[in-house]
């Protein structure tokens, strides 16, 4: 890629227009598809094998999948610090060689401990690759149209786990976890490395400076406010139900007597059915208010945990299932992105945003390990999901007392 002389950069600058390199929108589509599905979504495909193959306790081994969630949100505030300051493509590409390198430590890792210090680095690959650095680079780039490229990529990540789950799958059903895994490094270092080197390779434009005709206000009422806080709860009681649920559809599927390529296809399909809903949201939200669209979209997912729970098949039906759980977690994830402005704005976006999210990211990182935790003591995987279900009706009750008041605005 031929990086702008310094007079085209110059030239941009004085007119205000940002550089918008072509490459990068669908280099990043295609490596959030692949660093999702490989870091992520192969997980729960695998899981099973290696727990059967190694005898550790699929507890211990969802405890560091988990960890690596958790590592995945500290170290993202040190990349998006660095990135700020540096640009993107340094501290992405640094993890598109961690991300490669710590899947070869989990294949190859001959106790739980060396498994799970493998995780841990795959945590940091995760925060230097998954959607926050790319939404901060896309933003930078492409302000103030940068919606419309952070929708892009979003749309093409729902698609990771359409792709991979099956693709997991079919590879398990030759060879072993480990040269699974293996196999999926390749693929990771292969499309990403490449990827980010050269198509981040393009100036990095200064950050936009402050009007000073829209000062930001003093200290800011709304993250004291019983709404904020409400909002806050409903998002961290219904991130650990969605994310328990993906973690767990498989094992769900093979204690009902499924094959594990039939549950990677009902999984791979409700990302499918994810990236369907991210193209309906901006209609919903079109005609519907925000606590009823908030209320609704949690109650649904709710209600499609639910029937995960109480109907067992024919599979067809749980692949529609799938799908449809998939459109609702698709409208959640632009529902918790959207839910500061619908609110308060955008003054203190950043701020009321990153408090925001800080319980439900914890909630998403723990759910997994605590799902398989107590799947046992309730009696199997349709209790546990029987129980998200009910977690999720919480959340929606809780969603209805999420308005902010004009004070609060």
């Amino acid at each position: 890629m031929t990086v702008p002389n310094t007079k085209a950069r110059v030239a941009a600058a004085g007119t205000g227009v940002r550089p918008r390199p072509r490459a990068v929108l669908p280099a990043l589509c295609a490596t959030q598809i692949t660093s999702w599905g490989v870091l992520y979504y192969a997980f729960p495909v695998l899981n099973p094998a290696i727990t059967e193959t190694t005898g550790w306790p699929a507890g211990a081994t969802t405890a560091a999948f988990s960890a690596a969630l958790i590592v995945s949100a500290v170290v993202g505030i040190h990349v998006g610090r660095v990135l700020d300051r540096q640009g993107p493509r340094r501290i992405i590409t640094a993890g598109s060689v961690l991300g490669p390198l710590s899947l070869l430590v989990v294949a190859t890792a001959p106790s739980l401990a060396i498994f799970t210090a493998g995780w841990l680095l795959a945590g940091a690959a995760m925060a230097a690759t998954f959607y926050p650095p790319a939404f901060a680079a896309l933003t930078r780039w492409w302000a103030p149209d940068h919606i419309r490229a952070l929708t892009i990529v979003t749309l093409a990540g729902g698609l990771a786990s359409t792709v991979f789950a099956p693709l997991t799958a079919v590879l398990a059903d030759h060879y072993s976890w480990r040269t699974t895994y293996a196999v999926l490094a390749a693929v990771l270092a292969t499309v990403t490395l490449p990827a980010h080197a050269l198509a981040l390779r393009v100036p990095w434009p200064p950050a936009p400076d402050a009007d000073p005709r829209h000062p930001a206000p003093g200290p800011d009422p709304a993250r004291r406010s019983r709404a904020f806080w409400v909002l806050a709860a409903t998002f961290t009681l219904s991130a650990f139900a969605m994310y328990a649920v993906v973690i767990a559809l498989v094992p769900l599927f093979l204690e009902r007597g499924y094959t594990t390529t039939q549950a990677a296809w009902a999984l791979g399909l409700g990302g499918a059915g994810q990236t369907l809903g991210r193209t309906l949201y901006a209609a919903l939200a079109r005609h519907s208010g925000t606590i009823t669209r908030t209320a609704t979209l949690v109650g649904l997912g709710g209600a499609t945990t639910a029937a995960f729970a109480f109907v067992p098949g024919p599979f067809p039906l749980l692949v529609v299932l799938s799908v449809l759980a998939g459109i609702v977690r698709g409208n959640l994830t632009l529902l918790q992105a959207t839910a500061v402005t619908d609110r308060w704005g955008i003054t203190h976006y950043g701020r009321l945003s990153g408090l925001l999210g800080a319980p439900a990211h914890t909630a998403a990182a723990l759910a997994p390990f605590a799902g398989t935790l107590i799947t046992g003591p309730l009696g199997g995987y349709p209790a546990l999901f029987a129980v998200l279900a009910a977690l999720s009706a919480v959340a929606a009750i809780t969603a209805l007392g999420t308005r902010a008041t004009p004070q609060e605005g």
